[in-house]
C-alpha cells in the first residue's frame, strides 16, 4: 500500500512542463501503470490492484515523471511497475496483447534492475527497436527472490521479428545471460510453460 501510494502521489504531484517551453515530441504516447500484488482482496480478480499512473508523450513529461516515480527496487515485493504504449492495457486480454509473448530477464541485484529498467524505458520511448511496432511495453516485477524484467511483444509467432527484438533487447540492457521468450497463450495454460525462443 505505501509504495502503492508513492507512485500515484509522485505523479500527481509531477508538474507537466510549460506548454510555453519547446516540448520534444515522442512518436507514440506511453503510460504508466502500477500494480501491487502484496495484498490481494480475498476473491479480487487478477489485474484488479492495477492503475494506470500517467500518460505522456514528450521526452520532457517522461524525465520529470521518472524523477519523480520510484525506482523499481524501491517498490515493495510483489509489485510490478509498467511502462505500455498508450491504450494498452498490460493484461494478456488485452487485444494487442493476447497473440504475444514475452522476453524476460532476471536480475537477483537492485541497482541492476533500476539500470535495465531505465536503458529499456528509454530504447522504447526513442523508439531503437526496429520491430517498434512489435512491442506492447515493459513490466519490471519485484519480488522476493528475484526480479524480472519483461519485455511484451504483439505477435508471438512472428519468430523474425521475435529474435531480432530479443538480440537488439539484450544489446540495450547489457546482459551477456540467455535470455528467452513465452507465448502468453502457453503461460495461460502452464504457469512455468517452456520457452519457445532464446537469445
Amino acid at each position: 500500500m505505501a509504495g502503492e501510494v508513492a507512485v500515484e502521489g509522485a505523479a500527481a504531484a509531477t508538474e507537466v512542463p510549460d506548454s510555453n517551453q519547446q516540448s520534444h515530441k515522442l512518436e507514440r504516447k506511453w503510460t504508466f501503470w502500477f500494480d501491487n500484488q502484496s495484498r490481494p482482496k480475498q476473491g479480487a480478480a487478477w489485474g484488479s490492484s492495477l492503475r494506470k499512473v500517467y500518460t505522456f508523450d514528450t521526452v520532457e513529461e517522461f524525465w520529470c515523471l521518472y524523477d519523480q516515480i520510484p525506482k523499481p527496487s524501491k517498490l515493495p515485493a510483489n509489485a510490478d511497475f509498467h511502462l505500455f504504449k498508450s491504450g494498452v492495457e498490460p493484461k494478456w486480454e488485452d487485444p494487442e496483447c493476447a497473440n504475444g509473448g514475452k522476453w524476460t530477464v532476471t536480475s537477483s541485484r537492485k541497482a541492476n534492475l533500476d539500470s535495465m529498467w531505465l536503458e529499456t524505458l528509454m530504447a522504447l520511448i526513442g523508439e531503437q527497436f526496429e520491430e517498434s511496432d512489435e512491442i506492447c511495453g515493459v513490466v519490471a516485477s519485484v519480488r522476493q527472490r528475484q526480479d524480472k524484467l519483461a519485455l511484451w511483444t504483439k505477435n508471438a509467432t512472428n519468430e523474425a521479428a521475435q529474435m531480432s527484438l530479443g538480440r537488439k533487447w539484450k544489446e540495450i540492457i547489457d546482459v551477456t545471460d540467455k535470455i528467452s521468450f513465452s507465448f502468453h497463450e502457453d503461460l495461460r495454460r502452464e504457469k512455468s510453460a517452456k520457452s519457445r525462443y532464446s537469445v
